[in-house]
């Protein structure tokens, strides 16, 4: 017996530093729906967009909030010319939205068409790289990449595959078990 009954993700709460820009891009640009919005007593608010399945995604704006701190509490907006998507322990490094497999294109091209710069169409594998260049039976996720204007990394999945299938993973050992 399983210790807690966890049934999908509720909420997932983000901080933007503009609500009227976050609300724009995340209803006129991707199409979400604004369900809720909260007035915080300090004079913030805590908002929440509609993801599907009766999940959704929060933002907080805090008026005196610090600064973003790219490379450290989030990716780089240079990640796909560097290579290094590295951030810091406890942060958020991306969020992936689960799209269909052959909508990928086409969103790509939609969010272009937007104005919003998207990686191409990244096949991850289980290979060295972690990439091929088109799908194989390696191949377990397709995704895009692409930045809100926070510069939250955003990515469309779409599974190949199921994960976790324990005739398909490699054999893989956790480097650090340490808390």
């Amino acid at each position: 017996m399983k210790d807690f009954q966890i049934k999908g993700i509720n909420h997932i709460a983000l901080v933007c530093k503009d609500m009227a820009r976050t609300v724009d891009f995340y209803t006129n640009i991707l199409g979400l729906n604004l369900i809720k919005t909260i007035a915080l007593p300090d004079g913030g608010q805590h908002f929440f967009f509609d993801i599907g399945n009766g999940d959704a995604l929060a933002f907080f704006w805090f008026p005196q909030a610090p600064e973003a701190a790219p490379g450290i509490a989030s990716p780089a907006r240079d990640v796909f010319q560097t290579g290094n998507a590295a951030t810091a322990h406890a942060s958020m490094n991306h969020l992936a939205f689960n799209v269909p497999v052959e909508k990928l294109q086409e969103y790509q091209e939609k969010l272009v068409a937007k104005g919003v710069q998207v990686t191409p169409v990244l096949h991850h594998a289980d290979v060295p790289s972690g990439f091929v260049p088109e799908p194989d039976e390696s191949t377990f996720i397709s995704s895009i990449y692409f930045f809100d204007p926070d510069g939250i990394l955003l990515e469309f999945a779409a599974n190949l595959r199921e994960l976790g299938d324990p005739k398909r993973e490699l054999q893989h050992k956790p480097i650090s078990t340490a808390l």
